[in-house]
């Protein structure tokens, strides 16, 4: 039974591999792709609390006055 000749299957492989690689570089680079979305600038609107509105003040108990 005569043996198979495995000396020529590194060439075959290597070159293999290289010319695909080769053409899926040059279909990839031949796509286009989309934009990447710009980030729209929005105007926030400051909401008015009630507390907002009214001058309050806080006493701590320290320096409430001495009776």
């Amino acid at each position: 039974m005569p043996q198979l000749d495995t000396s020529t299957w590194f060439i075959t492989i290597i070159s293999s591999m290289i010319t695909l690689f080769i053409l899926f570089q040059l279909k990839i680079s031949t796509q286009t792709f989309p934009t990447p979305p710009t980030p729209k600038i929005l105007m926030t609107q400051k909401t008015k609390n009630p507390w907002e509105l009214k001058w309050t003040k806080i006493y701590s108990p320290l320096s409430s006055p001495q009776q």
